[in-house]
């Protein structure tokens, strides 16, 4: 484990390969946590989970949409930062594990490198971004709720007010972009979402 305490160092070490995951605060000296974000996400998948005051929604959904994988409102409790941490390194140490690609119509999903793919095209979306579509993808066809997304992609309950499911599903639908016969992944007012095409193999 290692501390930084300003934008421009906490970049630069972000960027080493050396840590898995990266806590940011929004608030740093030298370069602010959303660009300290950016920056990051243009040249790396690794886990971000950003720290928030609590009147700071717009810059929360913000990170969100520019690829942090959850929040967490300061003043926060310490066990639960320790318990989101933990849910999402259990998402990514599967990468290691060698599975058959997850193929569903046009898409394609390399389980074993965390790589998803559009016909011929690398995808680029986030570590959160991929278990999510690794989700649908399972659960082509079928409504999933908000709860049921939220334990399985974040591994956490679903807050009162909790918008990031639906804010990861909004920057996985731009990046999928519309399939042939429509949205891929079409909201299910007052029950959840569901993948519009069914498995066409496992």
């Amino acid at each position: 484990m290692e501390a930084v305490h300003d934008g421009p160092r906490g970049l630069a070490r972000a960027l080493s390969k050396e840590h898995a995951l990266v806590v940011l605060d929004l608030m740093l000296p030298g370069m602010g946590g959303l660009d300290v974000l950016r920056s990051l996400r243009a040249q790396s998948p690794i886990p971000v989970v950003i720290l928030t005051a609590r009147g700071e929604d717009i810059d929360r959904i913000l990170g969100l949409e520019i690829g942090a994988d959850d929040y967490l409102p300061k003043p926060f409790n310490p066990r639960e930062l320790v318990a989101r941490i933990r849910a999402i390194l259990r998402r990514t140490v599967r990468a290691g594990v060698a599975a058959s690609p997850l193929v569903v119509g046009d898409l394609r999903l390399d389980l074993a490198a965390r790589e998803a793919w559009l016909n011929d095209i690398l995808l680029n979306v986030t570590s959160v971004e991929f278990t999510l579509l690794e989700a649908f993808l399972r659960g082509a066809g079928r409504i999933l709720t908000r709860e049921h997304l939220t334990e399985t992609v974040l591994g956490r309950k679903l807050a009162p007010f909790d918008r990031v499911i639906d804010v990861h599903v909004g920057n996985l639908r731009k990046k999928l972009g519309p399939a042939q016969n429509g949205e891929r992944i079409k909201t299910v007012r007052g029950s959840g979402y569901i993948f519009a095409l069914r498995p066409e193999a496992r």
